[in-house]
């Protein structure tokens, strides 16, 4: 696998929350620093094997935003 793909959200107890895109990895974090390295850390975790691990980890940030019509 080259890339894993993570949608990121605020937590509505804050800080963030990531899920992988096809993959079942799900973590998070008070900030997108923390986040960061628990993405990186899960995915090591998820990816035992050294040659199975993706190169790279693109974080894609979704906000929503609601307001009335």
């Amino acid at each position: 696998m080259e890339e894993v793909i993570f949608l990121v959200e605020e937590s509505d107890e804050g800080g963030y929350i990531a899920k992988g895109m096809g993959v079942a990895i799900v973590t998070e974090a008070e900030t997108i620093e923390e986040l960061r390295a628990a993405v990186k850390d899960a995915v090591h975790c998820h990816y035992e094997d050294e040659i199975a691990q993706p190169r790279m980890i693109r974080l894609h940030f979704v906000k929503d935003e609601v307001f009335a019509a």
